[in-house]
């Protein structure tokens, strides 16, 4: 693919979650990126997150196996890994060994609770990470947090702040440094989310509460407000000019509250209301659900999603105004490329041949 990581190859161990993620990422941007496969993953046909790279399958508990893989590491950049803290190294594939086969590689580790500290070893999900970080506590209505997907946590938390870690420490082997772990905890990434708002309550700007605050639907004309056909609006009219705005739409007097607000949205249909306020500094947009965002005037005019094999999903991003990214190739059969990620190994026809039939190679 072209992009600005061009010439970075990468090494995926499957897993689920942010380390596929921070993977999509950076094949998006053109790393070449090799996905090594392990029996019994758990996986769904054409998912995007595993767009534009290549697949291997190793069985990883022969001697073998862990050989391809260190063969393979002795030619990569990075390798991406998101299991629990140890499982690596009972391999013999943790960073200790294989930063003695390259020096130069970003070993990138991506878990709920980073590689140390009392929780490392526990189990968990993405509410179990978030739910540490303060913010969970901050999410939903008066009456209690509720559960936010698992984007806040696995994908910006995780894949995301993986993926910029390894960028990050990519460029730093380019400019003359070693190469080093990479240790993106989900807890410590969806923390940082939350600088602002930490900010905010030292300032005295931000209460522990949920729907108190500027942001969090506590004021009148920042919020989620529902329509007469059950469909809902988003409302961020925070600035006076924007609140002006919204009110003479509404046909409301200045200062009018979040009830008298609800009440005459209420009055009309979600389409009826971004109709009315299209064009204007209102702040208004209706809330779509997975069906209707790809088919949005805007999203078309920005190619923000594409249709890959049948499935809608997000185009990559961000763009860039001196290249353009490559349209994403669907996602593989898995280890569909084995035989040929070995040849170039410097395998041959032969010991291809017997990896495969003693099932080393799957």
């Amino acid at each position: 693919m072209a992009g600005p990581l061009q010439g970075i190859r990468i090494v995926e161990m499957g897993g689920i979650g942010p380390a596929p993620f921070a993977a999509m990422m950076l094949a998006d941007h053109g790393a070449e990126v090799i996905r090594v496969e392990r029996a019994g993953m758990i996986g769904f046909d054409n998912d995007p997150l595993l767009r534009s790279r290549r697949s291997i399958s190793l069985d990883l508990k022969r001697d073998e196996g862990c050989e391809a893989l260190r063969r393979l590491v002795a030619k990569a950049d990075g390798l991406i890994e998101g299991y629990r803290p140890g499982v690596m190294e009972r391999l013999g594939l943790g960073p200790d060994e294989l930063l003695k086969t390259n020096p130069k590689l970003v070993y990138g580790r991506v878990t709920g609770w980073g590689q140390d500290g009392p929780l490392s070893s526990s189990a968990g999900h993405d509410i179990n990470y978030v739910a540490i970080t303060g913010l969970l506590n901050g999410i939903g209505p008066r009456e209690r947090p509720v559960v936010p997907g698992n984007y806040l946590g696995d994908y910006a938390g995780g894949g995301m702040m993986l993926a910029f870690g390894m960028t990050a420490a990519l460029l730093a082997v380019q400019r003359g440094a070693p190469g080093q772990v990479v240790d993106a905890a989900m807890s410590d990434g969806t923390a940082l989310i939350g600088a602002l708002t930490y900010g905010l309550r030292a300032a005295g700007l931000w209460k522990d509460e949920r729907e108190a605050n500027l942001l969090d639907g506590g004021g009148d004309t920042y919020g989620i407000f529902r329509c007469s056909d059950g469909k809902f609006l988003a409302i961020g009219a925070i600035e006076r000019p924007f609140q002006e705005a919204l009110l003479k739409g509404l046909a409301l007097r200045p200062g009018s509250g979040r009830e008298e607000i609800a009440a005459v949205i209420k009055s009309r249909t979600r389409d009826e209301w971004a109709a009315h306020f299209a064009g204007t500094d209102a702040c208004v947009a209706p809330v779509l659900n997975l069906e209707e965002a790809p088919v949005h005037p805007h999203n078309i005019a920005r190619r923000a999603f594409l249709d890959l094999d049948g499935v809608f999903q997000p185009a990559p991003a961000p763009r860039y105004s001196a290249m353009s990214l490559d349209r994403p190739d669907p996602p593989r059969v898995e280890g569909q490329d084995g035989e040929l990620i070995l040849v170039e190994l410097g395998y041959t026809d032969g010991e291809i041949a017997r990896l495969r039939s003693e099932g080393v190679l799957l």
